[in-house]
């Protein structure tokens, strides 16, 4: 038996399935569950836990007994929640399919619902970064009922109208300078030989008023 199994055997190890229903079908979340496991553990413990195989492992020297129960009922802790783990930006981008850009917008408009935000200060960073993050239930929701392509023909229909109608008032702009043009060039000139005209002008003359 090499040292390294004896090693093993003697190693304390808590084991469970990872959640994968919390992932909404997503590489990117998984791997963000994943980190979130790891950020409730005391720093000097986040390298003793390891996703292996669909599973959420935590594994320790056995003399770290102590140190190893506490970390086995945080995470017996974090998962009891995690699926309710708000989703974030990058998170929802990949389970949707959808652009930064849709995210925000839809966002601003309310169709995309915030469930609040998040501030983090990041790596290189000198501010901190403000975002919202999403109810993985609102998303789910979302999902089901292929709301992104609804959306997403909305926003076409939107934009064609928009365009008809900025052309039309473009057109309408256009003739109104040009029928302001025609005014200006032919007020300045008046045809002299022309006679005003007056209705009845017979019966006028036949009753002396223009005598």
């Amino acid at each position: 038996m090499s040292d390294d199994t004896a090693t093993a055997k003697t190693d304390l190890v808590a084991e469970w399935p990872f959640p994968v229903a919390a992932t909404l079908g997503s590489a990117v979340r998984a791997k963000g569950i994943e980190q979130e496991l790891r950020a409730r553990l005391p720093f000097p413990r986040r390298g003793d836990l390891a996703i292996e195989a669909g599973r959420v492992v935590l594994r320790l020297p056995n003399e770290k007994g102590p140190q190893f129960e506490g970390a086995r009922a945080t995470i017996d802790k974090a998962l009891e929640g995690i699926a309710a783990l708000p989703v974030l930006p990058r998170e929802i981008e990949d389970i949707l399919t959808i652009t930064g850009h849709e995210r925000l917008k839809w966002t601003r408009d309310g169709r995309l619902q915030s469930a609040g935000t998040r501030t983090v200060k990041l790596r290189g960073r000198a501010k901190a970064v403000t975002f919202h993050v999403f109810d993985p239930r609102h998303v789910e929701d979302l999902l089901d009922r292929d709301l992104v392509t609804i959306w997403r023909e909305e926003d076409r229909k939107t934009v064609a109208e928009n365009r008809r109608r900025a052309a039309g008032k473009a057109a309408l702009t256009r003739a109104g300078k040009g029928a302001a043009k025609t005014a200006v060039r032919g007020g300045g000139r008046r045809d002299k030989t022309a006679k005003p005209s007056l209705a009845e002008w017979d019966a006028f003359a036949s009753d002396g008023l223009l005598r």
